[in-house]
């Protein structure tokens, strides 16, 4: 399979670009998968060959397109011209994107499979993030994944992924976007949270001690 052209779109993450190389990548319609490390990306020859590219800290596969976030120190001048002829090699080469015993799936998304046991709140929420919330933030080079709901307190779990996953305004897209949107057709829902990885939430919680240490050094 040949690209003829591989265009790249700025993402709401500054540190993220989206390219879109015009044929399928994952190919099923809403899958994602991320790959956030080298050795994670062995599952993919596409992201193990992007990887190889100094600079790249995460490569995020869609539908049709390729997310990737680098290191805050380099420069997307310097890394473009690698990450577009990396993109094209693959292509040329005619390897899959996903290797076929890495036990990666591009099925139909599992966290917005609706089940018999599902609640009809469950239900609504999956079938809200699937056809309306997840297509708009994979047009931003991200994902949304359903981490659960609690009857009791109204509260949804969610997992942004991709360029969404260390964006400065996930916040807001978190709460301006996906919980409005929830709350407007789910009356059940109370609140949206973000669930963030073992790694992702040491970083977190040491930004809140350096903000801490910092007020009270501000303080009089």
């Amino acid at each position: 399979m040949r690209v003829s052209a591989i265009v790249s779109t700025p993402t709401p993450n500054a540190n993220s670009l989206k390219f879109s190389p015009g044929v399928a990548v994952v190919g099923s319609a809403n899958t994602t998968i991320e790959f956030t490390s080298a050795r994670a990306a062995m599952a993919s020859p596409l992201a193990k060959r992007l990887f190889r590219i100094d600079g790249v800290k995460e490569v995020f596969l869609g539908p049709d397109f390729i997310t990737v976030t680098k290191v805050d120190e380099a420069e997307w001048p310097l890394l473009k011209p690698d990450l577009y002829a990396s993109i094209m090699d693959h292509y040329s080469s005619g390897q899959p994107v996903l290797a076929q015993d890495s036990g990666a799936s591009s099925a139909v998304p599992a966290d917005t499979v609706i089940h018999p046991d599902d609640s009809e709140t469950v239900a609504m929420i999956k079938e809200l993030l699937d056809t309306r919330i997840r297509p708009t933030i994979q047009d931003d080079g991200g994902d949304v994944e359903f981490m659960g709901f609690n009857e009791e307190t109204g509260k949804v779990l969610l997992k942004l992924k991709g360029a969404c996953r260390t964006c400065d305004s996930s916040v807001v897209t978190l709460k301006n976007g996906i919980e409005n949107m929830l709350m407007h057709y789910v009356p059940e829902v109370t609140v949206v949270e973000q669930v963030f990885d073992e790694l992702e939430q040491q970083s977190q919680d040491e930004f809140k001690k350096l903000e801490e240490a910092l007020k009270k050094q501000m303080s009089p």
